[in-house]
């Protein structure tokens, strides 16, 4: 993917490996060991928090300059490194809404009343 290259992969690596602190990829089933690797695919309960992430703040030197098909294409690229969408995936509008995180219930309990079940 030519924009990750060229705007994320000197801070985050060529397949999104990063350092320990800011891999984006794998921790799959870490989350309740004692160190989880907290990771899109992992730990994010939105593919649009990552959309929104990428458009804000990427690349780190210049935050907000990708226009928005670069950033669904980074999106894209992100989800597909963690197995999330297939590699040769298009992101717009309409889809990236839909996609179901492996986290996405990850931060909502329960509700423990009784009257509320």
């Amino acid at each position: 993917m030519a924009i990750f290259a060229q705007t994320c992969a000197a801070c985050r690596g060529d397949k999104g490996q990063g350092n320990l602190s800011d891999r984006l990829v794998g921790g799959f089933g870490t989350l309740k060991d004692r160190n989880p690797v907290r990771t899109v695919g992992s730990y994010w309960p939105y593919a649009t928090t990552l959309f929104d992430y990428v458009r804000r703040a990427m690349p780190c030197n210049a935050p907000e300059s990708l226009t928005a098909g670069q950033v669904y294409a980074v999106s894209a690229y992100v989800l597909s490194l963690n197995g999330i969408l297939p590699d040769d995936a298009a992101l717009n509008a309409t889809n990236l809404a839909k996609i179901v995180m492996p986290n996405r219930n990850g931060f909502i309990s329960p509700d423990p009343r009784p009257d509320a079940r």
